[in-house]
Order: C-alpha cells, then sequence, then structure tokens
C-alpha cells in the first residue's frame, strides 16, 4: 500500500500530509508505534511509524535527526500528534521532508495510537488480500490458456496485451525463443550479463545506441537453467499490478518451458540411445534398423558424413563426471542452435564425443568444403560461448545410412589422428588406406552392376556347389594364384583346387593368367564381401 492510498482511507480523512508530499508514493508494508528515544534502531524499510513525540518535546531538533536516519532506512512515513506535545515541527524538519521526499503527517488529535495502527493494518491485509486475489486470479487465467493448448507463443503475446509491452523470451544462452510481436527484433549484446542465482528479481538497464530501456526478468526453464524475459520499458517497484501479472505470467511460462524441456530431453534420449545401438551392432536386422532410423526422419538411402567431436584439453585437471557434465552443456547448447541451423543435421553424443551426421541433400555443391565451413563456424561457437576449443574428425561420403556405422569408425579414427599431431581446434579427415574403404566410397548401385558384370553366372545363391568354387577362387586369388597356399587354407587336396579353378574358368569363360580378368575378379569378390558384411 502507498501513502497516498492510506490517506484516501475513510477513516484517516482527518489525517493531513504536512511535509514530503512528493514522496506520497512510498510502499507501506506495516505500521510501528514510537515509545522509546533509540527506535530508529528497530525500524525497517517501508514502515510507517506514528508517534505522538513525546521523547522529542524537549528537544525537537532531535526531529530532523530522525527524518534523515529513517528516510536512509528506506522507511514509508512518519505520523506525528503535533497538538500533543510537541506543537510545533521545526521548519528545518519540515524542510529536509521536503528534500528528501519522505512524507510527515499530521496525526489527529482525537484518535488513539492504537486506533491508528489497527486502521492502517487492516487497510494493508486488505490491500495484500486484494492483491492476491488477483493473483490467483491471472495465475488461474493464464494456466487455463496454456491447459486449452495453447502456447508459450500465444500467452506471451496475452501477457503483451495486458501489461501494453511488447515481450520476448530467451533462453539461457539469450537466443530468442518466442517474442509477443512477429516484427520485434532486440539487437542487444548480453555477452557480459547473467543471472547469477536465482533469487535475483529482474534488472533495468538502456540500450546506448537506440537509447531505449528494458526490464529482464529471469524465468526457470529446468533445475539449472535459468532464461529470461525481456520487456520494453521499466518495470517501478511501485508498479504492482503490472508486476502482478508479469510474476503470474513468468510461473506459468517457467512451469510451461520444464514441461518442454523435458519432452525435449526425452525425444533427445531415444535418438540417442537408437543411434549408440546402431553404431555398436546392438539390431539383428538391417529392416530394424532402417525402420527405426525412419521415426527420426534419418532416411537411408540418403548420403551421409560423420563427424565427430571432442572439447580439446586445456590443461587443467577434471575428474571424470565434471568433464561429462561440461560436455553435456556444450552439446546441448550445440543441438540448440543446430536446430535452428540446419534440419540436415544431427546430434548425437556418446561419452564425451560429439557425433555430428550431416545429411547431404544438395549434389551440387562441394561436400568437403562445405563440411569444413560448417564445422569452423560450430568451433566458433563453442569458443565464443564457453572460451573452449573443439576438435573433429570427419569421415568419407557414405551413400547409405547403413554405412554410417563404418564412417563412424572413420570419424574417431581421424580425431586420434589429429589428436597425435598434439593440436587443437583442428578438423582432420580420414584418409583411406585399403581396396575395401576405397570401394566403400563408390555408390552401392554402381558396385552391384560391376558385380552382376563380372560374377554373374554366380548370382545364384542357393547353388551350393557355385558357392564353393566362388569361395575357392577368391582364396587363390588372395594367395597369388598359389594352388598349394589356397589347398592348405581350404583344407582340401591340391588338385581339388586345380579342378574348382578349372571349373570356374570355364564357367566364366575367361583365363584367370589375363592381367586385367584378375583385376576384376578380385574386385569384383571384394564388393561381394562388402555385402556380406551388411
Amino acid at each position: 500500500m502507498k501513502v497516498a492510498e492510506l490517506l484516501s482511507i475513510p477513516q484517516f480523512s482527518d489525517m493531513s500530509i504536512i511535509a514530503g508530499e512528493t514522496g506520497i508514493n512510498r510502499e507501506i508494508h506495516t505500521v510501528n508505534m514510537m515509545d522509546a528515544p533509540d527506535i530508529i534502531h528497530f525500524l525497517h524499510r517501508d514502515e510507517w511509524l506514528v508517534t505522538t513525540a513525546f521523547h522529542l518535546k524537549d528537544h525537537p531538533k532531535l526531529l530532523v535527526e530522525l527524518i534523515r536516519a529513517m528516510a536512509e532506512k528506506g522507511c514509508a512515513a512518519l505520523g506525528i500528534k503535533t497538538k500533543r506535545f510537541l506543537h510545533e515541527i521545526p521548519k528545518e524538519a519540515l524542510l529536509l521532508a521536503d528534500e528528501l521526499q519522505f512524507p510527515i503527517l499530521e496525526l489527529p488529535l482525537e484518535r488513539s495510537l492504537g486506533e491508528i495502527v489497527n486502521h492502517a493494518l487492516r487497510a494493508i491485509l486488505n490491500n495484500r488480500e486484494t492483491e492476491l486475489a488477483n493473483a490467483l486470479e491471472i495465475h488461474r487465467q493464464f494456466t487455463e490458456f496454456i491447459m486449452k493448448g495453447n502456447g508459450i507463443k500465444q500467452l506471451l503475446r496475452v501477457l503483451s496485451k495486458q501489461i501494453s509491452r511488447p515481450v520476448l523470451l530467451y533462453d539461457q544462452y539469450f537466443k530468442p525463443i518466442y517474442t509477443s510481436q512477429r516484427q520485434w527484433a532486440v539487437h542487444l549484446n548480453f555477452n557480459h550479463l547473467s543471472f547469477a542465482t536465482s533469487d535475483m528479481a529482474y534488472i533495468t538497464f538502456s540500450d546506448i545506441v537506440s537509447k531505449q530501456t528494458y526490464s529482464l526478468f529471469p524465468i526457470h526453464m529446468s533445475e539449472k537453467k535459468i532464461g529470461s524475459l525481456l520487456i520494453m520499458g521499466e518495470i517501478y517497484q511501485s508498479d504492482h499490478f503490472t508486476r502482478l501479472i508479469i510474476d503470474q505470467a513468468m510461473n506459468v511460462i517457467s512451469f510451461a518451458l520444464m514441461k518442454e524441456y523435458a519432452l525435449k530431453q526425452r525425444d533427445r534420449s531415444i535418438r540417442n540411445d537408437f543411434f549408440l545401438h546402431f553404431i555398436d551392432g546392438a539390431f539383428s536386422t538391417t529392416e530394424e534398423i532402417i525402420n527405426r532410423a525412419m521415426e527420426f526422419s534419418i532416411i537411408n538411402e540418403k548420403k551421409y558424413i560423420c563427424c565427430v567431436g571432442k572439447i580439446d584439453d586445456d590443461g587443467n585437471f577434471y575428474t571424470y563426471s565434471q568433464r561429462q557434465e561440461y560436455a553435456d552443456e556444450v552439446f546441448r547448447f550445440l543441438e540448440e542452435h543446430l536446430e535452428s541451423y540446419s534440419p540436415n543435421i544431427y546430434l548425437f553424443s556418446k561419452s564425451e564425443l560429439c557425433i555430428l551426421l550431416y545429411k547431404i541433400e544438395d549434389h551440387s555443391i562441394n561436400t568437403n568444403l562445405y563440411i569444413e565451413d560448417s564445422l569452423k563456424k560450430i568451433q566458433k561457437l563453442v569458443f565464443d560461448s564457453f572460451q573452449h576449443t573443439i576438435s573433429f574428425g570427419v569421415s568419407n561420403l557414405c551413400h547409405k545410412f547403413l554405412h554410417v556405422k563404418t564412417a563412424y569408425k572413420e570419424a574417431v579414427d581421424a580425431l586420434s589422428q589429429g589428436q597425435l599431431s598434439k593440436q587443437a581446434e583442428f578438423i582432420y579427415t580420414y584418409n583411406t588406406r585399403n581396396i575395401t574403404e576405397l570401394l566403400r566410397l563408390i555408390p552401392q548401385d554402381n558396385l552391384k552392376n560391376f558385380y552382376t558384370y563380372v560374377l554373374k553366372e554366380f548370382s545364384i545363391k542357393n547353388d551350393e556347389e557355385k558357392q564353393n568354387l566362388l569361395n575357392t577362387l577368391f582364396v587363390y586369388l588372395e594367395t597369388n594364384c598359389q594352388i598349394s597356399e589356397t589347398a592348405k587354407r581350404l583344407y582340401v587336396h591340391r588338385n581339388t583346387v586345380i579342378y574348382r579353378i578349372e571349373k570356374c574358368e570355364e564357367i566364366l569363360g575367361k583365363n584367370f593368367k589375363d592381367p586385367e580378368t584378375s583385376l576384376q575378379l578380385r574386385l569384383a569378390l571384394r564388393i561381394k564381401s562388402i555385402f556380406e558384411d551388411e
């Protein structure tokens, strides 16, 4: 309750203000009576002191000290029965009260101090009861609004309309989440601004460039995450109704954000578990992998590049739990950023590793430059936000999601190779080191066409005789056409090997001593092993 509101109470119609009238908007939270000369030590902020001034009647100049001390303590006002003991208030006291904007009220002689205190306390309690009723009603309206299926964005519009100010909701990294107005864009630098504790009320500041004043309120998004609600203009402490609306809206928004965050965490965990099971080979069939991947909009018949990142060691000692918790925070930050950056980047995590799966849709771009440019932007984002560097290993392009398991191993190997160089903030691409890895870079349809062309006569899988012949041919070529070594590896007589090789030459109609034929056969048999691995 304000001093002005106190004066409007019918029971106090015979009470008047005799000094400090410009301070009538001071808040009164409680009332006290003066019954000792050292009362100032027992007063509190926003307290109204009423007195007969008995202890001041012989020392009227002490009233000046009392007024100054009460103003410094943030007391609300001073009420004096001027016609009881202190018949005249010193002029310097009145001037000081005007200067400090500290109200001095003249109390009616016929009312006792107890009566005045009782009326004042009753008025304060009634005022609080009205505020509480308003708060409950506003909270009910906002909660009902959300329960009916309206989102946070619509709630911000309702809040904006009620307080006649545009509002904007930020996450804990000061990234805009929702705004009450489509066209309202705020360009502010929050690099050195944060809510250190959840107990902070709000911050009021002005933008140097636009000269616009803003009020920033902390809002809980989860147990450890504190976002913020930006409101245009200054919200004054004395504007109870506006503060009341904002507080209740913040409570409802906070619960809605916590629910939204919990759902996101659940979806993120399910998606991450699927990917980890996939790269660990936990699924029994490729059909199950393909169907599960489609649940997360991951299409098998697309091209992918896998990147594996890890935060660089800064030389300080951290426990495993500390490193893991910090890595989780960085990876969550990256995932929230990537959601608005590109729908074709999937983020997963495994312990301290960040796994980025790029879906390559545009075949006209230079893939290597695109990946490198994207990872450099991510590295800059991490450094600007956390003052830490992160390094990446990059796989080769794979032509199906089913091949991402191999791409992941390539990216991990590339990251390990880069770490051996003792560098930081590097991007290291995997180098193919054998024929099989090189063949994996070729689209699968082309591999199948080549395999069918070279070994079409052996394409019948249920023909046991032909499969035995093909296995013998594979070992024969891998041992550089050594009959004895082939027989030894197959546990058969060398004449059996000679017979099978001659039979293969007869079926294919080719001479295996021809270098071109031998090369084609070896490549086709390597392709066969790739298909069998899948």
